[in-house]
């Protein structure tokens, strides 16, 4: 047996349906067309058996989706299984929607299946993400979405037929269909390539980051009854406010006037970091309790007149960041310059650094949006180098201005142009404007899942709680409108405990957008994917995260237990953190109802809720 066990995937295999053939007799083409469900068995899909392709793949290795899970690390164990494509058209329609899936060996098949994520507009993780399913026996399976002929074609590239015309179709299938489809098609087929008796369960995950996260919740808010557990990361729901959100700093630089050097802007970071570390109990380099931070920092009297020194620079990127195009230049690639900086935090730079943090408010001073906490880096502020004017200037990040332009907008272009009479309100009003077009669709925040929950389904819910990318407040946010939504009537206390049973959620302290940060070298998580699967065949709950501390921090490859929300880490015992580890420290999870509140937060410049 070649893949990972448990004693839930090992009890499960003694009633596995026996499968005699090999992989090379089931993994033909003529094999897998006699497996396809007939047309009218899944409504609304008609498969199409001359679309099919086969061919076996032998000795790979197991791969990793964007949730970072530990089977990623394995590069001993080797894989043989079949690499299946396959097309079908919506009923009626005359589209085409391709699918790509890997079928493990009968012998490492566990009757599991995986659906993945993909990240930014792409709905897809290739191959890598396809072959995490390898490691836990699972068929894994992905979808083109119908967006082109391949799987390189995103999101943002079709989401208009014109200028002022939305493609309604590609935000249906980009925002929830096209997933939900590929798991209904990829279970069938399991079936009938093991066959797999009707009375036997196949288990059925998900798992996905960023934007991926937003579809692992997507398939749990449209898809419930199909999935048993989700491992969601860093969720991009609330998706009108979550792009938009990407150009506050940027809005916010312009109205006061100042566009702090990008040295200035890691300073004030690196200010926040030494001094709120300690905070935890723990001075280990790791931000582990951002909302004692927010409570008791105070960055003006700390930071302004400290100096700062980052030598030139000249650097070259892709000119993308998941998935999409980060700021104006050519495409595929995109060179900076940046001249040496040498100076001293100022108080406007502060001033600045606050106001981002403070989140998104209208004129009014109503809150709009949330923000990243503090210690993580400002990556949507950066500015521009004019060499011209030897000045610093505004650089509209296209994380935000490409999503303004395309979907609210509607014109065919990849950011904005300029913020010329653009305010706080118009920014508040373009978030407006995307959830009324999409609230249905690319939103993915509805509250209720009671069809989930009550199939038996399992949630494992992480954010880095230095993701710059994505605020971790969303996360909570998210979190505290399904408590509120689902437990009317209980006590705060009792409604954590009810949503406990299938839904728990950990901040992960330090990290930042899906990952490791390279500021906070913190813990990971060690395997999310498994451990939803003890949760969900073994009935074993993670009361705590199991992690291991990453490179770069002095105690590297320590195990650490990440709690779990509302619960926050706080150490206990003698001494900080050195290089040759320290035993006497303990962490203990703690309930402060001061630190939830810090991450509480009330969106009262819109008339509608903002779950």
């Amino acid at each position: 047996m070649r893949g990972r066990t448990s004693a839930a995937s090992v009890a499960f295999a003694a009633v596995a349906t026996t499968q005699a053939a090999s992989l090379d007799e089931l993994c033909t083409i003529s094999a897998v067309q006699d497996v396809i469900p007939a047309n009218g068995t899944l409504l609304g899909i008609d498969l199409l058996p001359s679309s099919v392709t086969a061919n076996v793949v032998k000795n790979a290795t197991a791969g990793t989706d964007m949730s970072g899970s530990a089977s990623s690390t394995d590069t001993t164990t080797t894989y043989d299984y079949c690499n299946v494509t396959v097309q079908y058209t919506h009923t009626g329609k005359g589209d085409t929607v391709t699918l790509w899936y890997l079928f493990p060996s009968p012998d490492d098949f566990q009757n599991r299946y995986l659906g993945i994520g993909g990240g930014g507009y792409s709905i897809s993780m290739g191959s890598s993400g396809l072959a995490a399913g390898l490691a836990y026996g699972a068929v894994t399976g992905t979808t083109n979405g119908g967006f082109g002929e391949g799987f390189s074609t995103s999101a943002d590239e079709v989401n208009l037929l014109g200028n002022g015309t939305i493609n309604y179709d590609t935000i249906y299938m980009f925002g929830y269909k096209a997933l939900g489809e590929a798991t209904v098609v990829g279970k069938a087929l399991a079936r009938g390539f093991y066959t797999v008796a009707d009375a036997t369960k196949i288990y059925t995950y998900f798992s996905g980051c960023s934007d991926g996260g937003r579809e692992a919740w997507s398939q749990i808010q449209r898809w419930g009854e199909e999935y048993d557990g989700v491992v969601a990361g860093a969720p991009a729901f609330r998706y009108s406010h979550q792009q938009v959100g990407h150009l506050t700093s940027d809005i916010i630089e312009y109205t006061m006037g100042y566009y702090p050097p990008p040295c200035e802007l890691e300073k004030i970071v690196n200010l926040t970091i030494a001094a709120c570390d300690p905070l935890d109990g723990r001075t280990d380099g790791v931000v582990s309790r951002t909302d004692l931070c927010k409570m008791h920092f105070d960055l003006a009297s700390s930071a302004v007149g400290a100096p700062y020194y980052c030598a030139a620079e000249t650097s070259t990127s892709p000119g993308l960041v998941l998935g999409l195009r980060r700021r104006q230049g050519p495409p595929g690639s995109e060179t900076s310059y940046q001249p040496a900086q040498n100076g001293t935090v100022s108080a406007r730079g502060v001033a600045v650094a606050q106001a981002i943090l403070a989140g998104l408010k209208d004129n009014q001073g109503r809150q709009a949006y949330l923000s990243a906490q503090p210690g993580a880096d400002f990556a949507d502020a950066a500015t521009a180098w004019d060499n011209a004017t030897a000045s610093w200037g505004l650089d509209i990040t296209s994380m935000g201005g490409e999503f303004v332009r395309r979907f609210v907008m509607l014109e065919d272009a990849d950011n904005i142009d300029s913020f010329d009479g653009v305010t706080y309100d118009t920014v508040v009003a373009w978030m407006g404007r995307a959830l009324a077009l999409y609230g249905d669709s690319l939103q993915t925040t509805l509250p209720d899942v009671t069809p989930f929950q009550a199939h038996g389904g399992k949630v494992l819910h992480y954010h880095g709680e230095a993701d710059s990318s994505i605020p971790p407040a969303s996360s909570v946010h998210y979190y505290d409108s399904v408590r509120t939504v689902m437990y009317p009537g209980l006590s705060y206390g009792d409604s954590v405990d009810a949503l406990g049973d299938w839904y728990r959620f950990f901040l992960v302290p330090g990290a930042g957008h899906c990952g490791v940060s390279q500021t906070q070298p913190g813990p990971w998580a060690n395997d999310a994917i498994q451990t939803v699967i003890d949760w969900v065949e073994s009935g074993t709950a993670p009361d705590t995260l199991a992690a291991t501390i990453t490179e770069g921090s002095p105690l590297a490859g320590q195990a650490e237990s990440i709690c779990a929300w509302p619960k926050r880490p706080l150490w206990r015992g003698n001494g900080n953190a050195t290089r040759s580890g320290n035993g006497t420290q303990q962490v203990e999870c703690v309930f402060d109802q001061a630190s939830v509140d810090s991450w509480t937060y009330t969106f009262d410049a819109f008339k509608v809720p903002i779950y």
